[in-house]
This record gives structure tokens, sequence and C-alpha cells, in this order.
């Protein structure tokens, strides 16, 4: 609920405090006093159109703040959140309007948008006024309150009808997405069946294109290397009749085997190893030699064995290499990325084959969930259709109690024809749905008998309209709205219905916090806290405030007001009445 206001520079007000309580909060004052600043300056705080001629005359800016006590899972509190600002148990929200024009809004310490104070302000406070009734301007709230009046018996198949709602809505969207697709996807499965017919044929291995490319240089260069080899081993054995005896190019000869050269340094060497550790180690690096020397040799011998011509062999892994390589272009790097595309692609070409299968699944799954949708439909609009009737009558019967006791409120529910919507039980045709269901609901009244019933934005005015919401909110509940506000909801009332008036607001504000700007005493007698607005002249400057009132104070201001002077014993005296029967009437 609102706990504080704080108005600065906003008309005639200078600076103002309006410290607010929980239920009924009045607010008086003498006629150009400032109470229509006050309005507009919590109509700025909730995000309202701004207008520079608010600014106070020699003012640079005008400002308001207000405190409100919200808990942290309330709307308001886990949207200002989502702006940025702080809102643990209190709400911090303000606003300022420069004389220049510019207007600047704060959540929760943060700067914001206005446009997010005012999402915040229709979440914390609902404005009844002559131009702000814009619940019953709104078809859509219409629906919102009957809901909320109809309780249990609509929210619970409301809520299995969203949910199936939802699912019909995101199955269809499925469908049609894969209907959509269907050339799209009969082409991609031949591409893609194709292509893995291609890979099947070659059938690469992993790794092969590196095995291969290494063979095919091995078979290329067979003389090289046989040549080279065959020279090393004659000269590591020492053959000089083997055909590579000769050096490369017919250059250089053999001289004599390694190995032998190595038994004969070590011959050198062993009269002398036993006089000289160093010595006898570099004769032990020799042995080592000479070991080195014979397995190479071997090997060498084994390897020019294995060399041997093969064209046939060449040519055959030039050939696959060749068809490797044209996969390589297509589908990947390397033979192990071809195979990796394959995988992926065989996945994708099992999906895309079985989605017929899918499309005829989800054709079953949504003519379900239609008949599911149709039977909870029905379950909500007669629901509704049962409270309307209640609710119509309730209202009536609170306007009689508010000086309109010709007026009669109906609630109609009604439908639209649609051919691609739903056929309720009892239907012949379908009807339009959404995500509310296949109703549409307007509150209608006749302000006069014989008159035909119209909406309700049309057929009251603005004050009317104000004493209809004061109903429409006493028969509902306040919902998850904390606080209300009415402005002039007593327009064109007085005497007895002025006192009905009071007692409906303060049978609202049992439940919820309720300001109400009004100039009937009748009606500021069931305040819980009386405010008023005070405007003072020093001659040069014209300033007003506002101020708590109780006792003696409280007693001159409702004289005042019935009156139009404050210290009558009189008024005084009929001031005491009227608190004492307004405190019976409310049970204080």
């Amino acid at each position: 609920m609102l706990r504080e206001i704080r108005i600065q520079n906003l008309g005639v007000i200078d600076d103002a405090v309006l410290e607010l309580s929980t239920g009924l909060n009045v607010l008086t004052g003498e006629t150009g006093a400032g109470k229509t600043m006050v309005v507009s300056g919590l109509g700025l705080l909730l995000g309202a159109r701004a207008d520079v001629g608010l600014v106070r005359t020699g003012a640079k800016q005008a400002s308001i703040e207000g405190v409100v006590e919200v808990g942290p899972d309330h709307p308001a509190s886990l949207r200002a959140i989502e702006a940025g600002g702080d809102a643990d148990d209190t709400l911090i929200l303000a606003r300022t309007l420069s004389a220049e024009g510019r207007s600047r809004a704060h959540v929760g310490g943060r700067t914001a948008p206005v446009s997010v104070l005012a999402e915040i302000g229709e979440l914390l406070v609902a404005v009844h006024g002559q131009s702000d009734q814009w619940r019953l301007r709104q078809p859509e709230q219409h629906r919102v309150l009957l809901d909320r009046f109809a309780g249990e018996s609509v929210a619970e198949p409301l809520g299995r009808y969203t949910s199936l709602y939802d699912d019909f809505h995101q199955v269809g969207a499925e469908l049609s997405h894969l209907r959509g697709l269907a050339r799209d996807r009969a082409r991609e499965v031949d591409v893609l069946r194709t292509a893995l017919e291609e890979i099947e044929a070659i059938d690469p291995r992993s790794g092969e294109d590196l095995d291969l490319r290494a063979e095919d240089e091995r078979l290329a260069h067979t003389d090289g290397l046989r040549a080279s080899a065959g020279q090393a081993h004659a000269l590591i054995a020492g053959d000089l009749g083997s055909p590579y005896a000769a050096a490369p190019g017919g250059e250089g000869s053999i001289g004599g085997d390694v190995a032998g050269q190595l038994g004969s340094a070590r011959a050198a060497l062993a009269p002398m190893t036993a006089h000289d550790p160093a010595l006898a180690d570099l004769d032990r690096r020799l042995q080592e030699l000479g070991y080195l020397t014979a397995d190479l040799g071997t090997d060498l011998a084994e390897y020019l064995s294995d060399v041997d011509v093969d064209p046939a062999r060449l040519a055959w892994v030039q050939s696959r290499r060749a068809d490797l390589s044209r996969l390589q272009r297509k589908y990947g790097d390397t033979a192990d990325d071809v195979l990796a595309w394959a995988k992926e692609s065989a996945a994708r070409l099992t999906e895309l084959e079985g989605v017929d299968d899918r499309v005829d699944g989800l054709q079953l799954r949504l003519s379900a969930l239609r008949a599911e949708l149709t039977g909870c439909a029905g379950e909500v609009s007669s629901a509704r259709q049962a409270a309307a009737a209640s609710l119509g009558a309730r209202v009536t019967t609170e306007l009689s109690y508010l000086a309109m006791g010709k007026a009669v409120v109906k609630v109609g529910v009604t439908s639209r024809p649609d051919p691609d919507g739903l056929t309720l039980a009892g239907q012949a045709d379908p009807l339009r749905f959404s995500r509310h269901g296949v109703d549409d609901v307007e509150i209608l009244m006749a302000a006069n008998p014989g008159e035909p019933a119209r909406s309700v934005a049309r057929a009251a005015s603005g004050g009317e309209l104000s004493r209809v919401m004061l109903a429409l909110e006493v028969v509902t509940g306040c919902g998850d709205v904390p606080t209300f506000v009415f402005d002039e909801v007593d327009a064109g009332v007085g005497g007895r219905a002025a006192l009905d008036v009071g007692a409906r607001l303060a049978a609202l504000a049992a439940s919820a916090q309720v300001i109400v700007v009004t100039h009937l005493a009748q009606v500021a007698a069931y305040a819980d806290r009386h405010l008023v607005v005070r405007k003072t002249d020093d001659g040069h400057i014209t300033a007003s405030g506002v101020a708590v009132v109780t006792g003696e104070e409280r007693l001159r201001e409702l004289a005042r007001m019935m009156a139009g002077v404050e210290d009558s014993d009189v008024a005084i005296e009929h001031a005491r009445e009227l608190l004492a029967q307004a405190a019976a009437t409310a049970g204080r």
C-alpha cells in the first residue's frame, strides 16, 4: 500500500507530505485549495502523461515521491527488480518534471522509463476518477472482473483450458512448420541419400588418406629407395660384389666393411685398456658400435628384400587416393572428417525419413487436444454465464445504495463464430477461441427503466462510472491491487445516499487501502485517516499543504464541509453526530 507521498512545486502545492494509513483515507479541502493537484501528483507518480503547466510558477521542477509497502513477491516488486531497482518490503517511486518539459522516473532508486513506472502503477493502484476508468473502458478487463468474482468455479477449468490451449498451439505450430517444409525436406532427403551412397560405395577407413599418401610416396620412388639402401648396406657390410658397391653416380667405391674396421680399432686399443679407465670406456663404446652396426646391416638387408617394384599396386593406390580426394572435396578435409559427416548425415536422414510418422502423430495429438479443449471451454463458458447472472444482480443491488437505484447492470457473456474455432456441445457453429476461452464478456447497464442495456463505459457519466466501479470492487474484492483511489465518486450525491457511498467505501477499505477525494462530510465521516488540503496566501504567494486532522480539528473540518463555517457550535455538534453514526454503521 501507499505509505507516504511527497509533492513539491506542483501547481499551488509548495511542499506537502501525505501520510497515508491502511483502511479508508479521505482527502478534503475547500474548492481551489489544491485537491486536484494531489490527484494529479499521484497520477504523475503512477506514470501519467506529464503537463509542463503543472510545474509551480517560479520553480525549476516539480517532484513527486512515493513510499510503497509491498511484499517482495508482489508483481510490482518483481517488475521493479527486473527494471534494475531495489524492492524489499519498501519500494520507492519518484517522478520529476522540469519547467522545460523534461520528465524523469525512478523506480527503486534507479532511473527507469516512464512506461515502467506506469506498468508498476497499474499493479499497485487502481484509480477511479471521472477520466480514469480505464478498467471499464477496456473490454478485456470486464472478463477479468467476472473471473475474479466467479472464483474457483471459473479458475479451475480455466487453468486446465489454458494449459491445453498452450499445448494445442505448440503442437499446431510444429505441425504447420513440418508441413510447410515438406518440399525442402524431400530435397534434403535426396541430397543426403545420394551423398551417403557415394561415401558407402568408396567406403573410406579412418586415417586411410594418410596411409595411402605414405604408400604412394614409397611406391613412386622404389628404384631410388633400393639404390640408397643397397649402397648403405654395402658400405656397412663391405660387400664388394654388391651391385650397389659403387657410389651413386658411379663415384667412389667400397673400401672395406664397417664392422671389420671397428674390430680393428678395438684390437688396437686392447693392449692398453687395462692401464686407463678412460681408454677402457672408449673400447666399450666401440663394442656397442659394433653391435649397432651389425643390427643395422641386418635391417638394411631386410628392407632391400621388401622393396619391390609393383606398378599394379602403385596404380591402385593412386586410383584409391583420387576417390578419397573426391569425397574430401565435398564432405571434409580428411577421411576422418568424411566419416564424421557421414555419421551426422545418416542421423539427419533417419530423422527426416521419420517426419511423416511424426506428422501423423502430431495430427492425432492435435485432434485429441482439440476435443479436450472443446470440453474444457464449455465448462469455462458455463461457469462464467452462471457467475455473470449473480454478478449483475449484486452490482445492481449495490448501485441502489449509491444513488443509482434505477440502474440495472447485466453482464453479457457472448461468443463469435469462427470456421476455424471450437464447436461446443449443443452449438451448431464453431466459435472463435483465445487463451481465455470462447467468451466475450461485457458489463452492460441500463441507466433508467425502459432504456436498452449498453456498455457501461458508454451508458454512465463520469461520476456514475466511479460509483459503478466502486460497486464492482465491493462485490468482486480487491484482487492483487492493494490500493484504490476514488476521485469525485460522490459527484451528484447527497443526503442519505452520501452516507451509503461512505459505507461502501469503508466496506472496500476493510480489505484494501482506499484513498478518496470528496467534498461530502457524510463520506469523510467514515475515514480511518482524514487529510485536509489547506491554502495559504500572504498577499504575494499562494501555497497549499496537506495535514492530518484528528479530534476537534476533524470536527471543525466536517462542520465546514456541512455548513460552510467551522466555528459553529451547531455544525460541530452535527459533525459529532455524523461521526458517531458512521462509526456505528461501519461497526467501529
